[in-house]
């Protein structure tokens, strides 16, 4: 078997697994799931190490994936990715030494066009994986490489025939995974905050539960923060939003005149109605605690629509 046969089957299988895992766990996979991998002719493969831009020893000499790192609660990440002028995403070589290993290695990734994975990290031991990513750009002078992603219909390995690169759709999928990443993040962050329960209800099933934004993001004080989110079930997520339920600086739920009065049956009775005038529950740390200013805004929002 060559070495692209083997790089090949290698970087497939890889993908798949990713497939599979996230079909079970949904987008954001567990740093046990990822450093576990799967297994290649008895041989166990890695999807991360210890280092951002990784290559198990499986593989002859292209990296298999680059990570960013999460965020440390009270520490800055150690280099935060961001869309450059044309859309992409701006990635940090390994050190300093443009000639080091790695930063080779992503190099000939950017010549052979290679997809890897791309794994952001959400918070500690939580990881979104991105897949294919290809380095599309190489600044020596700033240290870092340029990113695309791409769909996966459009997944090529080397000795596969070529086919046109769309710079335009490699961009606009690129936007696409960045703002699901910071979704991610938000609501990973907000539930943590809020310890996996609903701010209303209680709720504690991570999976039926969303960070809901008290101003929307389309307000200029909408930005996905801790002091701008609420962890709420998506049923009060849902009423929130459409403006049957508000909540007042001071925290104290109210529900649109209408709903109060409507007859029902038990789930209107005690999914939303039973809510009335009781306070929501909130983090003790002030940090992330919601914004008063912020709640008092979206209440007269609430209010005009009442």
């Amino acid at each position: 078997m060559g070495e692209g046969d083997l790089d090949a089957r290698v970087r497939m299988l890889a993908f798949e697994f990713l497939d599979r895992q996230t079909q079970v766990h949904g987008d954001v996979l567990p740093y046990a799931v990822l450093t576990a991998g799967f297994e290649f002719e008895g041989t166990r493969v890695p999807l991360l190490g210890p280092q951002g831009i990784f290559k198990p020893k499986v593989l002859p000499e292209i990296p298999l994936s680059i990570t960013t790192a999460p965020v440390v609660e009270g520490k800055q990440r150690p280099y935060d990715d961001e869309l450059d002028y044309d859309g992409m995403i701006r990635y940090r070589y390994r050190g300093t030494d443009p000639a080091h290993r790695d930063n080779v290695g992503l190099r000939l990734a950017m010549k052979k066009q290679i997809p890897l994975i791309y794994l952001f990290g959400l918070a500690k031991g939580e990881y979104m994986p991105i897949w294919p990513a290809f380095i599309v750009g190489d600044d020596p002078a700033a240290l870092t490489f340029t990113v695309a992603v791409d769909e996966k219909r459009m997944i090529k390995l080397a000795g596969t025939p070529e086919t046109p690169i769309d710079e335009d759709r490699r961009r606009y999928v690129t936007q696409h995974a960045k703002v699901r990443l910071h979704q991610q993040e938000f609501r990973l962050r907000v539930l943590r905050a809020y310890q996996n329960r609903c701010a209303i209800c209680r709720l504690r099933h991570q999976e039926l539960l969303e960070a809901a934004h008290i101003l929307p993001d389309w307000h200029p004080d909408g930005q996905p923060v801790l002091p701008n989110g609420l962890s709420l079930c998506q049923l009060h997520h849902g009423a929130f939003d459409r403006n049957i339920l508000g909540i007042r600086p001071d925290l104290v739920i109210e529900l649109r005149r209408d709903v109060l009065e409507e007859t029902d049956g038990p789930m209107l009775q005690h999914g939303l109605q039973g809510f009335q005038g009781k306070k929501i529950w909130v983090p003790a740390k002030p940090v992330d605690k919601p914004d008063p200013e912020r709640l008092e805004e979206r209440y007269e929002m609430f209010k005009k629509a009442m």
